[in-house]
């Protein structure tokens, strides 16, 4: 097959039914959602023992007793000591054996977690390319291989992390050697760090063939139901018979890698830091995994991808845009209870941030009009879009994990805003500059809440025995065109909010 074949495979599926793949690719960024559960039921567990045990009613008073920190980048060196001094007893309160066994299991369950999610949702993408470029349903596909294929997952991680190390360690000890030797020879430190510098070279060289080679294992686990050791095996046997299909492969990966740095280094530049986040699962890894699956395929003979669309890119993507709108009226009009409980929990977390604030009136302040310096509308605006949707994706397809954390991040959301507006310096000032575009934006983030309660009863279903697989693979289908529909709402949202809110509401202040 050409290698322009392997490239037309992999638009043909991305453009024929993105979503029966990209519901996978954004399941790997929900893993920080649902991973952040733990910390904050650590935080609230925290709060309960300090409340329990009166420490945080001390914690309270030293606070409105402590004087605000100095301003003044030029202040008296004991002025800040003296205030840093003031926090001693706070931080005594909080350094108690209890909440520092809390920490501690807190890091590990996280950490466990984060591995653990991270090798199934490996698995189910991988297994969802494989599944597209043989035209079947990738999302059934992509399920099934979450549940039988992460183990091997798990192992192929460790054992890539394994090989890294020892290869470290066997440069790092061998330079550690060489460059003692040759200081003493020479009595010269230089000759020291040009060791360490070769060293460093030498060391690029075995990892780059390394990670080149775990990088087809992943799909031989897939393609050919082959274990840790087989997997490597076989990507092994398909680099040196396959030699120019690899080597397209890695340049491809190397030209798109270098290219996603370049362009989230230059809108970084200009504080648009989240759009790179949403490029990565909706563009970057889908194009390279299917491409290093298909070429794999091709290798078993076992590529048959399915036709390209006939409409244009440009009929195709107003198609899309009509469809996810259409799929987020249909969302909201058939869930009504749904979107009742959410709206309840959403007014908790604000009440509950609300009265939380209650002590620091007059000793913690925020300011709209202090976090508007420097406001730039284009680029503001392109963040705020990149940030609001990036969470409205994490938060539904978060809640896949039984719906727990698309529950977790409303109530938190509700809580940070209850705070913020409890501790403005002018309430009515925030008032007008939310008015515009939050009658937009808030409704837009309830509603991929209210889906991620959605997916996560469906989860439920699904787990218990009471759906099918492909119910639930119609489920992830359903909400990413959804959340489409919630894009168009977050778009309209951002632009008011970086050219109209901060500028309008002066007039009437």
């Amino acid at each position: 097959m050409a290698l322009s074949d392997f490239l037309a495979a992999v638009v043909a599926v991305l453009r024929r039914r993105p979503g029966d793949i990209l519901p996978m690719y954004v399941l790997g960024v929900a893993v920080a959602a649902i991973v952040r559960v733990v910390p904050f039921v650590a935080i609230a567990a925290g709060v309960l023992f300090l409340a329990t045990t009166g420490r945080l009613e001390s914690i309270r008073t030293q606070l409105a007793d402590l004087e605000p920190p100095p301003t003044d980048p030029n202040a008296d060196p004991e002025a800040v000591e003296a205030w840093a001094t003031g926090l001693e007893p706070i931080v005594e309160q909080l350094l108690t054996p209890p909440l520092a066994a809390l920490a501690v299991v807190t890091i590990v369950v996280s950490l466990l977690l984060f591995v653990l999610l991270t090798a199934a949702v490996a698995a189910g993408q991988l297994a969802a390319c494989y599944g597209r470029l043989r035209d079947d349903r990738g999302l059934v596909a992509g399920l099934a291989g979450a549940r039988r294929y992460w183990p091997r997952f798990l192992g192929l991680f460790v054992l890539e992390v394994l090989c890294w190390m020892a290869i470290l360690a066997t440069v790092g000890i061998g330079a550690a050697l060489i460059a003692g030797v040759a200081s003493l020879a020479a009595e010269s430190m230089g000759v020291a760090v040009l060791v360490v510098g070769l060293a460093i070279v030498v060391a690029i060289v075995p990892l780059v063939l390394v990670r080149a080679l775990f990088a087809f294992a992943s799909v031989a686990i897939v393609v050919d139901d082959a274990g840790v050791f087989g997997s490597v095996r076989s990507a092994g046997a398909f680099v040196r018979t396959q030699p120019v299909e690899a080597i397209f492969y890695y340049v491809i990966a190397l030209v798109m890698g270098g290219g996603f740095v370049a362009v989230t280094g230059l809108l970084s530049l200009v504080n648009v830091a989240t759009v790179g986040s949403l490029l990565a699962p909706l563009v970057l890894f889908p194009v390279l995994d299917l491409l290093k699956t298909a070429v794999y395929c091709d290798y078993r003979d076992r590529l048959t991808p399915p036709e390209p669309p006939t409409r244009s890119l440009r009929t195709q993507f107003r198609a899309g845009l009509r469809r996810g709108w259409g799929e987020l009226t249909t969302f909201v009009r058939a869930t009504p209870g749904t979107h009742a409980l959410v709206i309840g929990l959403a007014v908790l977390g604000f009440g509950l941030g609300w009265l939380a604030a209650g002590p620091f009136v007059g000793t913690v302040e925020t300011s709209i009009a202090a976090r508007l310096q420097g406001h730039v509308p284009p680029t503001a605006a392109l963040e705020l879009f990149g940030n609001n949707w990036l969470v409205a994706l994490t938060t539904a397809y978060g809640g896949t994990a039984l719906a727990i954390p698309a529950i977790v991040s409303l109530l938190f959301n509700g809580v940070f805003l209850g705070l913020i507006a409890r501790l403005e310096v002018d309430p009515a000032e925030l008032a007008a500059f939310v008015l515009p575009h939050g009658v937009l934006e808030i409704p837009a983030i309830l509603v991929a809440s209210a889906l991620g309660i959605s997916v996560g009863v469906t989860a439920w279903r699904t787990w218990r025995g009471r759906e099918t697989r492909a119910g639930l693979a119609d489920a992830l289908e359903r909400a990413f065109w959804v959340l489409v529909g919630v894009g168009i709402l977050l778009a309209i949202a951002a632009v008011i909010e970086g050219f109209v809110s901060p500028y309008y509401y002066r007039l009437f202040l």
